[in-house]
């Protein structure tokens, strides 16, 4: 599948990142900007998201399979991979299937362990708005408000509405929410193919967030023996939006270790 991606930094160390469940390349801009300024920076928008295409298929090994892809696709030596929530999931799966073809990895706030359906209210929230009839963003948002309190979540998702010109300029999601609803305990599901992964890993986790907890640490250890953990003060489970600042410095510290 040939994902959508954008790409910033012209020489130095490929980095190639991947978003989170309802996320997409746009939501890495800022901090791919400042990465770049060093490296080669890929943002990725996985399947079913974003401007990459769809597909009714959408588990871990198939987005496994899209990552190996793009890497053969561009020609990447040794990269490193990065990624957050979903995206970590991803990367922890494409490093089962493929252990020779990456460099160091960084997974952002998520372990290797199974995790319960917690999505629900919001593709609730998401399919209660009537997209042919839906006359601003402001409207969407305040449909949304009986689903997901928090301002900045609603945002975050609205990112996602567009006017799609052929659909006679109307909204439209860049997320495909049927496939995703019928999917999403597959997001939480465990890796397949579990073995230990020699190359560095980092994994960054957010102060406030519940995602990492000390118990899972044994877990990592046994698939991930060459890893480190750093907790990012003052930060959720959006950890590079949060403490944008701290995750940068992170990130480089140890890209260039």
């Amino acid at each position: 599948m040939k994902l959508y991606f954008r790409q910033v930094g012209e020489s130095g160390q490929p980095i190639i990142i991947l978003h989170g469940i309802f996320g997409s390349s746009d939501n890495w801009l800022t901090i791919g900007k400042v990465l770049g300024e060093k490296n080669r920076i890929y943002m990725v928008d996985q399947r079913n998201h974003g401007q990459s295409p769809r597909s009714d298929v959408f588990n871990y090994e198939v987005m496994a399979d899209d990552l190996k892809e793009f890497i053969d696709e561009h020609q990447l030596k040794n990269p490193i991979i990065v990624g957050h929530s979903m995206g970590g999931k991803t990367v922890m799966q494409f490093a089962m299937n493929y252990p020779d073809a990456f460099a160091k990895m960084i997974v952002v706030d998520i372990a290797p362990k199974y995790y319960p359906v917690h999505h629900s209210m919001i593709l609730q929230g998401l399919a209660a708005i009537d997209l042919p009839n839906l006359a601003s963003r402001t409207e969407a948002n305040e449909i949304l408000k009986r689903f997901e309190e928090q301002e900045g979540v609603r945002q975050f998702l609205l990112k996602n509405l567009w006017r799609n010109p052929e659909k006679g300029n109307q909204f439209d999601w860049r997320i495909n929410v049927p496939v995703i609803a019928k999917n999403i305990d597959v997001v939480g599901h465990e890796l397949a193919n579990e073995k230990a992964i020699q190359q560095p890993v980092l994994f960054i986790r957010g102060e406030n967030s519940h995602y990492i907890q000390p118990e899972d640490e044994r877990k990592i250890w046994e698939l991930f023996p060459n890893y480190e953990l750093v907790s990012i003060v003052g930060a959720g489970h959006w950890v590079q939006a949060d403490q944008p600042q701290a995750f940068i410095e992170t990130v480089n510290q140890f890209v260039n270790q």
